[in-house]
Formats: structure tokens, C-alpha cells, sequence
């Protein structure tokens, strides 16, 4: 507020101003030309070397018992963050995943699933448009459920109900001690303890426990999971008898804090991986404590059959509801993944994959016998191959034009069918979605304007234009859930993001739109709403506009697009996969030469701003050392300095390198273990060196960092192991300072632990699969010794 932004949302502890950026600063990951493909790494240890890669193994004939789906939807797990960042081995479940799809077909042996069902489930070969499991790891999907919130079941609820029902044996009386519960486990275990009727106390870190108490937690039941003195708390919540059974995922201290509470013994079921105890030693401390600690994979693919078809008649009775969710589009899998390792999150992370393009399918086009309609309508055809249209409009085929554009249509080779709708009337809506043949994609062109300042409207004026753009996209959306569509798009206007003088009401439904998307979005349906500028072909819409209206948008720097420009910003705002894409050539430097400022949210569309530079990426590293040794000294530390900075600014998510001041703490600067490690990471693959996870940590600042990045890559002088024994043995210990010796003693201790290493490789490996968010932070800072 001091700074007198016009606009500001508080959210929590956070401020944000609204900026529009340029697409180009954030690009979506790009699909494959064939068919089908699955996400991959172009190089391990950094999130953004995620890519989409061909998979056409999954097309092999199936064995007896196994079932092809196709994808709409996959859990993510904190395992797969960890193993993208190269934190822990692959195991033989590394590339079990979770989701729901479509079965496409069914091998030998199957029963109960036939082409067309939709299952939920645990997937083999990670998560991809298509995939093969076995039949004993799908069942149906919960009718009420959408893709995405069935694909966040499978891993938690199999979990929960393995460790509460067959593990716990928890029944109707008992008391549960639930750590991490507004994760996804925690919401699963919550919901079926409560199903079964125990008594739940939970735990979460200070910034969720709100969301407990929306789940009827009061502060006798809840405690802070990321401190001790919870034992203290709950026993005096139960009158000293504490609890029944204990579903642990928290580490050291905790361990012993959370058997405090089976005083008079009872199950202690431990589902984390970190710190395994011994099941004897529990019991000879802790009298009547039964230890148990388990992976939810050792109770065989037999009994995962049962217990998924436990959970989704649970889900169809209503004694079950879906978790909080978090969507994103598989093609914004960095975004997620680096969501996912800041533990932000309430519930499910979900990635959605896109239905593939139906040439059987029919598209409907309201509006479609308008120009933009039109248009549109046929860009469809000629550049997406689309066969069937529907086009609607309040006249239909007696509007102006409609035979020509349907000839026209036809001629390209589609089927072409025009129904007069009034699509803000449901039942006509509904009659419109039924009539059409497999409705694969909605394109929804129709409105009206009713132009006026503010203080003029009418609830007649707002009615108007709210009833043709607003309530008939929800109507649209509504009747469309149980579809399967690969195309959801609103023709939005730049009104309802920039505000345009005289049209309010317009603006207002316009926003509407881009909300109702992003809404979509939170339920994994498919969504995007394109804020359209002025298009310089007239239209029933822009028609009323005089040359000096033009010529004050120009001014404002907003120009007009001719058709071949608009139709190239309809194709590039889908491949952008985000709810809200704003197509509208904006020129920032012709309105700041009109004398008028700049508004805010198009400050940093100004050309002369820093656009945010990609880090090298591995293939190119040696290229990228080899030219940096080559450099003058001074030229050398430069861009070191700069590759920090820009790798730090991608890492906590900003636009550009100013946002990382060189002599800042890293830590104040917002990095913690993950991000710690992605850091390091990169500049690993940027530089062909190989640094110590502690890097980040033990030169705390960008300045620190890339001198000391300097010093790997051209030494003071050439150093063999022998000529550094020789240096070691002549060092004279004694004159050196306390810090000297400090630094010395963890560079040593860093080089025996890796000298130990290739001993202890074939070691006991730690798996993930079921960790709450806060068992992952302490092993991260355990390994990194930040703790």
C-alpha cells in the first residue's frame, strides 16, 4: 500500500500485484508428433528437465489378466519430486503410479471391465496418454467422481485402509492419532477412521490446521505437527487414556512423543520410511504397544482388488468425498513438481492429460453462425481436423450467411449441422447437448454487448449481456461434465482483465468466464478462456465502434488483429495449457509515447524489461565450461554471477534475475532443502561440475557461490590426488584460526563420506511411496544437515 499499487490481493502472509506477462516467458511442455507419450527427463536433477517423450511400447499385445487404459488424470506423490531431483535410488515400484481413464482394451482372463469403463487405479510405466497394469490394480471409478479426483484415491486410500483396517484392526469406540492430516493420507485415513467410527486427533503445521477445523476438528483434536508437546496436549484432551492407534509418518523425537500417547499399549503403525524401529524393542519399552511398521505393496495384488472395490462402493454410498485437489495439466508438470516440493498444498497435487482429438467427434460452436463463429468454424476444420460441427445462434439457419459458410464447411469435408438455440435457456441447452453425435469439444463464441458507464446500468442492461455469456458458459459447462472432451474454449475479451471505460456489465461477464475456467480446472476438466482483443474485421460486436474508438484503443497500445492473427492467437492460447490466456497485440512503447502512464498490469510487457533466460541444459554443459575457462577473469566471474542469479530466480518461480540480490542470503531469499537442492543441481548441468548437496549452504550467498564456482572451474593451480596428500601433510594445522579449522574439518568429512559411498551403495534404500510432507523435510535436512 505504501508503494500505491491501485490493485492488491492478501492472501495470508503473501501480496500480489496483478501483472499480464508474456507467454513466451513460461512456454508449456510440448508434445511429441505421434501418439502415445508419457512424461520423462530430458536430464535428471532438475525439475524443468521434465519433457513429453513417445512411449509406443505400451501399444505391445497384453498378457493374460492385464487392461490398456487411457489416461485423463495421475496422483502425484512426493516420491516422484524426489526422484526427479535424483534424492533417492529407483526401486522396483519407482514407476508405479496412480490415476483414472478409460479402458481401452482388456487382455486374456479379464473380467468385470470392458472397453469404454472408467477405472481408477494403481498404473505401471508412469503416468502417459496410455498404459498397461494389471487388471487386479483398476476397479471402476466412483460415479460422482470426475477423472481428477478419482486419479488422487488410489495410493492414499489403499494405504489408509491397509494400515487402519488390516494392519490396526481400528473399529467403532477406538481413538486415532493421525500426523500429517490434511495431506492426501491424512484426508484419506481421517475419512475412513471417521467411517468407522473413531474418535480422530490430529496433526498439521500452523499454516493448515484451519482446514482441519472445516473438517470438524476442534482444538482439543489438534495440534501443531511440526513441534513436540502434542503428547501433553491430547493426554489431557483424553483425561490421561490417550489413544488407541497411532498412524505415525513423522520421525526421531516425534517417535517417542507419539508413543506417550498408548499408555495403556495399543497399535503403532508406522507408514513412514525415515526412522524404522525394531518391533521388539517398542514392545519391551513400551508394554502393549504392538509396532508395525509396513508398504502398502506387501499386502499383494489380490488384496489391493478387494480393498480398491471397498473404497468405491464407500465412495458411491457418500461415506467417502473427495479430497481438496490441486490441478495441473501434465504440460505444466515443472509448475506442479515445484508446487509439489514447497509442500503448499492442501490434499491432492493431480496432472491431467488431454482426451486426443476424435475425428468422430462432434464440436459445437455457439455463435457459430457469426463472423467470429464462422471463422473459427472453419480453422477448425482446415487446420484441426475436425469433421462434425454444430453450430448454434438465436436465428441458426436463418442467419445472414449461413448457407454459404455451411457450403463452404462441407466442401473442406465436414458434416455441418445449424440449430437455432438460445443457449441462456437450459432446457434448450440440453436438448442442443443431446442431439449432437459424441460431443468431443465446445467452442462458445455467442454474446451480446450492452454498453453504458457504471452508474448508468440497468438490471435490464446486466441481465443482457450476463444472461448470453454467463449463465449460458455455466449451463454449457454443467450439462458437459460427464463428457469426455479434449476442447473447452470461451471467448472472453481483454474488458473483463484491463476494464474498459463505458462496458461494465461486459467486463463483469467476461470475468465471470475466465473464473468459471479456472473453476474447471480445479475439478481437472479441460478449460480455456481467451480474453480477446479488438478484432480489426467487423462484427455484430464491434460494428458500433467509430474510427475515433480505434484510435483510442491504438493510443492505449492495444492494436486490432486481422484474421490470420487472431486465428494463430486462438491456436498458440491452447497450446499454452493455462485457464486464462489474454490474445491482444499490446504496445507498451506507443503508450508510453502518448504521454499517458503505463497502467500496472502491463508493466512488465515493456520490450526494454528482462526477460527470464533459460539455464543451460546438460548436453550443452561442457560447451558451457569450456567457454567459461576461456573468459578473462573479470568476465568469467560476471557471468558465474549471472548464471547464480538467473538459476535462483527459475528455482523460486520469479520472472527475472533482479529479484536475487548477490550479497542476500540464500535462505533469506527464500531457499530451503528442496529448492536448495534443485539449485545446485542445475548449476551442476550448467557447468559440467560435480558439487556437494551442501553447495547452496556452505556459500550462502549468489557472490559466495559463484566465486566459488570459479575457483572449480580454473584452480589456482593443477591438482593431482598425490600433490594434495603432499599439500595436506605440510599444512600447519596449528596456525589456523578457529573458522579455518571448521572449514577444513566439513571439506574432509565431505570427501570421506564420498570415499565411503561406493561401500555403502548396495545399502538398505529408503522408499518414499507413502511419506507425509513432513517426514520427506526431515530427511532432506537430515541429509543436508540444515536441520
Amino acid at each position: 500500500m505504501a508503494a500505491d499499487h491501485p490493485e492488491l490481493t492478501l492472501r495470508g502472509a503473501s501480496a500480489a500485484v496483478p501483472r499480464l506477462t508474456r507467454a513466451a516467458a513460461a512456454p508449456a511442455l510440448t508434445e511429441p508428433g505421434e501418439r502415445p507419450w508419457r512424461l520423462g527427463l530430458t536430464y535428471r536433477g532438475d525439475l524443468d528437465s521434465l519433457s513429453l517423450t513417445p512411449c509406443p511400447e505400451v501399444l505391445r499385445p497384453l498378457e493374460p489378466g492385464e487392461v490398456r487404459v487411457a489416461v485423463r488424470a495421475g496422483g502425484l506423490n512426493f516420491k516422484a519430486v524426489l526422484l526427479e531431483l535424483g534424492m533417492v535410488a529407483r526401486d522396483e515400484w519407482s514407476s508405479l503410479g496412480e490415476g483414472a481413464g478409460i479402458v481401452l482394451e482388456v487382455g486374456a482372463d479379464v473380467t468385470g471391465l470392458t472397453p469404454g469403463d472408467r477405472v481408477m487405479g494403481l498404473f505401471t510405466g508412469g503416468l502417459g496418454t496410455v498404459t498397461v497394469t494389471d487388471r487386479r490394480l483398476v476397479a471402476p471409478m466412483p460415479k460422482r467422481l470426475t477423472f481428477a479426483q478419482a486419479a488422487g484415491v488410489p495410493v492414499v486410500y489403499l494405504t489408509a485402509y491397509y494400515g487402519l483396517a488390516d494392519l490396526a484392526g481400528l473399529t467403532a469406540g477406538e481413538s486415532l492419532l493421525l500426523h500429517a492430516a490434511t495431506g492426501g493420507m491424512g484426508f484419506a485415513s481421517l475419512q475412513l477412521a471417521r467411517h468407522w467410527g473413531a474418535e480422530v486427533y490430529g496433526t498439521a503445521s500452523s499454516g493448515k490446521r484451519d482446514v482441519l477445523r472445516a473438517w470438524g476438528f476442534d482444538d482439543d483434536h489438534l495440534a501443531d505437527s511440526r513441534s513436540l508437546g502434542y503428547a501433553e496436549h491430547f493426554g489431557r484432551a483424553t483425561g490421561g487414556r490417550g489413544v488407541d492407534v497411532v498412524l505415525n509418518s513423522l520421525a526421531h523425537e516425534h517417535v517417542e512423543e507419539s508413543l506417550a500417547l498408548l499408555p495403556r499399549g495399543g497399535r503403532f503403525v508406522e507408514m513412514g520410511k525415515t526412522d524404522i524401529r525394531d518391533a521388539d524393542e517398542i514392545a519391551a519399552a513400551h508394554p502393549g504397544v504392538r509396532y508395525r511398521a509396513f508398504d502398502v505393496m506387501e499386502a499383494g495384488f489380490d488384496r489391493i482388488a478387494e480393498m480398491l472395490e471397498e473404497i468405491r462402493v464407500l465412495f458411491d454410498e457418500g461415506a467417502l468425498r473427495p479430497m481438496p485437489l490441486t490441478t495441473y495439466p501434465v504440460h505444466r508438470a515443472p509448475e506442479a513438481f515445484r508446487y509439489l516440493s514447497q509442500a503448499r498444498h492442501v490434499g491432492k497435487i493431480v496432472l491431467t492429460l488431454p482426451a486426443p482429438p476424435d475425428p468422430d467427434g462432434t464440436v459445437l460452436v455457439t455463435g457459430g453462425t457469426g463472423v467470429l463463429g464462422g471463422l473459427v468454424a472453419r480453422h477448425l476444420v482446415a487446420e484441426h481436423g475436425v469433421r462434425r460441427l454444430l453450430l448454434t445462434s438465436r436465428r441458426g439457419p436463418a442467419a445472414d450467411g449461413v448457407d454459404a459458410l455451411v457450403a463452404e464447411l462441407r466442401a473442406a469435408g465436414a458434416e455441418v449441422s445449424v440449430v437455432a438455440c438460445d443457449v441462456s435457456d437450459r432446457e434448450a441447452v440440453a436438448d442442443l447437448v443431446r442431439s449432437a453425435h459424441r460431443l468431443t469439444g465446445v467452442v462458445h463464441a455467442a454474446g451480446v454487448l450492452s454498453d453504458g458507464v457504471l452508474e448508468a446500468l440497468t438490471r435490464a442492461d446486466l441481465d443482457a449481456v450476463l444472461r448470453t455469456k454467463a449463465r449460458s458458459a455455466w449451463y454449457l459447462h454443467e450439462l458437459t461434465q460427464d463428457h469426455d472432451l479434449s476442447l473447452f474454449v470461451l471467448f472472453s475479451s481483454v474488458a473483463g482483465v484491463l476494464g474498459s471505460a463505458g462496458q461494465g456489465g461486459y467486463a463483469a461477464a467476461n470475468a465471470y468466464l475466465d473464473g468459471l475456467v479456472e473453476h474447471r480446472r480445479g475439478l481437472g476438466l479441460p478449460g480455456t478462456s481467451i480474453a480477446w482483443g479488438l478484432w480489426a474485421r467487423e462484427s455484430a460486436m464491434t460494428g458500433h465502434l467509430s474510427g475515433g474508438d480505434k484510435e483510442r484503443l491504438a493510443r492505449m497500445g492495444l492494436g486490432a488483429m486481422d484474421d490470420e492473427q487472431g486465428l494463430a492467437l486462438f491456436d498458440a492460447a491452447l497450446g499454452l495449457h493455462r485457464p486464462l490466456a489474454v490474445a491482444v497485440p499490446v504496445d507498451v512503447a506507443r503508450l508510453r509515447e502518448s504521454g499517458q502512464p503505463v497502467p500496472e498490469l502491463l508493466a512488465d510487457l515493456d520490450p526494454a524489461a528482462q526477460v527470464r533466460r533459460r539455464v543451460v541444459a546438460s548436453t550443452a554443459a561442457a560447451t558451457q565450461a569450456d567457454r567459461l575457462v576461456e573468459l578473462p577473469e573479470r568476465q568469467r566471474r560476471k557471468e558465474l554471477l549471472a548464471l547464480v542469479r538467473e538459476s535462483a530466480a527459475v528455482v523460486l518461480g520469479h520472472s527475472t534475475a533482479d529479484a536475487v540480490d548477490e550479497d542476500s542470503a540464500f535462505k533469506e531469499l527464500g531457499f530451503d532443502s528442496l529448492t536448495a537442492v534443485e539449485l545446485r543441481n542445475r548449476l551442476g548441468n550448467a557447468t559440467a561440475l560435480r558439487l556437494p548437496p551442501t553447495v547452496v549452504f556452505d556459500h550462502p550467498t549468489p557472490a559466495g557461490l559463484a566465486a566459488f564456482l570459479d575457483g572449480l572451474l580454473v584452480p589456482a593451480a593443477e591438482t593431482t590426488v598425490g600433490s594434495l596428500v603432499t599439500e595436506l601433510d605440510r599444512l600447519a594445522v596449528a596456525d589456523l584460526d578457529e573458522d579455518e579449522r571448521g572449514l577444513l574439518a566439513k571439506g574432509l568429512q565431505e570427501v570421506l563420506r564420498r570415499l565411503a559411498a561406493p561401500a555403502e551403495a548396495g545399502g538398505e534404500e529408503r522408499d518414499f511411496t507413502e511419506a507425509s510432507d513432513d517426514e520427506i523435510f526431515d530427511f532432506i535436512d537430515g541429509e543436508l544437515d540444515i536441520a
